[in-house]
Formats: structure tokens, C-alpha cells, sequence
């Protein structure tokens, strides 16, 4: 099995002939994966050996981000960071190489689906290779809490935080275009969503310097409006007239989002298996919550709150004829257990 291979190579620190035979022979067999990695016959043993580097250099820090930041043992995460995290860091990486500016990189995932975790580990091991790397989400992009406010005296329907129009989209063309000019230091801004009770507001700003890559993650990153006829056989939650007329008028609002999807350099789409899963997670979640004598929302409460979500941009409506699109680079599977299984490009 590779993954002894890789403990034991990670105890010895040596790549013996059948640690090479088999890291090799599973890179290749992978075709899809192989493709997105632009691994071939030709450079996988140098590939191989670039990537057994970067697994030691990395790998005490990854160690311990499992234990205080997963709750899991490392084994467990091992091979996701050598069949994932470090290749796709490593692409990242060259891609940056190849630009006289910042590199943006887009990433796309509903709840649950470990957008947080890939922008954490995928920072750590670019910080190895020598890259500056910012964590930017589009929560950081909100409507102050007075703005949000105001926007839903204006159209009641806006009930929370996080669909189209709830953004500051200007803020948020300032910030990439700033790193994009190679401006420093630069102003980022952050999000707190504890704040009003859980309606969240803005908090003290980061002051970042010398940013090399951007990961940018958000629910709906790089998502375009779609055909307005697309409404009218509508899947479930989206029912009545009035569904229907929300659903178009956050189709709308999309448009404004493009100037900004438009600073993307690549994008990354974590796909789960099915969309409801997100539905199951978010209980699970706020099951864990309560739990731990946190305060957490009841299974009716979480099937309005993503009902409504739903309603604003279905996935089966937005999501899923964008993965076979040319927008979207590189497609990453997500079962139902949260782990990644395959790996295409579109």
C-alpha cells in the first residue's frame, strides 16, 4: 500500500526503489489526476522526487495543523496531502511562476465541502515553497452590519447574510486589485460572524504585506448568472411565483459579481457527491455545537436556513452546469464523509 510507503518513507527519510515503483505507478494510474497535474511517462520520477521533498519539509508542521486544527491523526490526512494538497500547491505555485504579479486562485464550495481547510493546508505548504499566501474569503467581503440593514428595509427578503447583494463588491476589487499591482502594505478586511448576535459584522482590518497568491474561497466564487428561463421547471425549494421572482432577482444581482470573478487566474470547484449533502452537514454541525453547550440552530431551523440559500442560487441550477463549463480549472470530489476522492480538469 502507498500509504505505509509513505509512512515508512517519512520515518526514514528515504525513497528506496519500491517507494519509487509505487508513487510513480499510482501517479500514473490515475489518468485524470495525472492530467491535472500535467504528470506524464516522461517527468513522474522527477515529479516524484520535487514532491517527496516538499512531503518532509512540510510534514511537522502538517502534523501538528491535524492535531489542534483537524482533531484527526495524521495518518488518516497523509494521503490526502500527498494525493492533493501538495501537488495542487506545487501547480499553484507554477503558475505564480509564471506571472509578474500576484496569483489569484478561485475556490468554489458549498457548505461543508472543506474550502477552509484546503485554503489552510494549501498556505502552509506554499509558505515551504517561499510563497506570501492570503486567505481571503467572500464572508470577508460583507456589508457592514448598518449597510445590511438598510438593504433589507429595501427588499425584505434578505433575511441573511451571503447571497448576491449582500457584498461589498467594490471592497473587494480593491483588495485583489491592489495585490494584483504589487501595492504594499495593503488593507484586507475581515469578518466577525459572531458579531449582533450571529448577524456578523465587520472587524479590525488585516494589514498584509508582499502577497505572492491569493486563495479566495466563497460558496458562490466565480458562479455567472444563468438563462432567466431556467426558473420557470425549477427544482425544489423554488415552488411559488414568489420563489421564483427571488431566485431571478439574485440571478440579477450575479452580474454585478463578474468585474470580480474576472481577477481570477484559475478556479478550483469542490464538488460534493450530492448538494444535499450540505444540508446533512450543517445539522451535524450545529448538532456538534450544541453539544458542546454552544448554541446552535434545531433541524427545522437549518432546513429553512438552507432552503433559503437554495432559493437564491440552486446548485442543481448554478453549480452543476458550471463544472462542465470552461470557467471552472480543476473539479475536486467531495464524498459524503467530507473526503476528496477524484480529481479532473474540465
Amino acid at each position: 500500500m502507498l500509504s505505509d510507503l509513505l509512512n515508512e518513507f517519512l520515518l526514514t527519510g528515504e525513497t528506496d526503489t519500491a517507494w519509487q515503483v509505487s508513487a510513480q505507478t499510482a501517479a500514473l494510474a490515475d489518468h485524470q489526476r495525472a492530467k491535472v497535474f500535467d504528470i506524464t511517462k516522461d517527468n513522474v520520477a522527477q515529479v516524484i522526487f520535487e514532491r517527496s521533498h516538499l512531503l518532509k519539509l512540510v510534514f511537522p508542521t502538517f502534523n501538528q495543523f491535524c492535531e489542534t486544527n483537524l482533531q484527526m491523526p495524521t495518518p488518516a490526512m497523509l494521503q490526502v496531502l500527498w494525493d492533493l494538497w501538495l501537488p495542487l500547491a506545487m501547480k499553484i505555485a507554477a503558475s505564480r511562476q509564471n506571472l509578474s504579479r500576484a496569483f489569484v486562485q478561485g475556490i468554489l464550495g458549498g457548505q461543508g465541502t472543506g474550502k477552509t481547510t484546503m485554503c489552510q493546508v494549501l498556505s502552509l505548504i506554499l509558505q515551504q515553497l517561499g510563497y506570501s499566501t492570503l486567505s481571503l474569503s467572500l464572508d470577508d467581503l460583507y456589508k457592514t452590519y448598518g449597510d445590511r440593514l438598510a438593504l433589507q428595509q429595501q427588499d425584505p427578503r434578505l433575511i441573511w447574510r451571503g447571497p448576491p447583494g449582500t457584498h461589498d463588491i467594490n471592497l473587494g476589487l480593491s483588495v485583489l486589485d491592489q495585490i494584483r499591482q504589487g501595492n504594499s502594505p495593503v488593507t484586507v478586511p475581515r469578518f466577525d460572524k459572531s458579531a449582533y448576535a450571529g448577524a456578523g459584522d465587520r472587524t479590525t482590518p488585516e494589514i498584509v504585506t508582499n502577497i505572492d497568491i491569493v486563495l479566495f474561497e466563497g460558496w458562490f466564487v466565480g458562479v455567472v448568472p444563468i438563462d432567466p428561463q431556467a426558473f420557470t421547471t425549477a427544482p425544489v425549494p423554488i415552488i411559488t411565483d414568489q420563489d421564483r421572482a427571488f431566485a431571478q432577482d439574485m440571478n440579477e444581482q450575479l452580474r454585478a459579481y463578474l468585474p470580480l470573478w474576472q481577477r481570477l487566474d484559475n478556479l478550483i470547484a469542490l464538488d460534493p457527491s450530492d448538494y444535499r449533502c450540505s444540508l446533512i452537514w450543517r445539522k451535524q454541525a450545529e448538532q456538534k455545537m450544541i453539544a458542546a453547550g454552544k448554541s446552535g440552530m434545531n433541524d427545522a431551523e437549518i432546513e429553512e436556513f438552507v432552503n433559503y440559500f437554495w432559493r437564491s442560487l440552486h446548485p442543481e441550477l448554478f453549480i452543476k452546469p458550471l463544472l462542465t463549463s470552461s470557467k471552472v480549472d480543476v473539479i475536486v470530489k467531495v464524498d459524503t464523509d467530507h473526503c476528496f476522492s477524484t480529481i479532473l480538469s474540465c
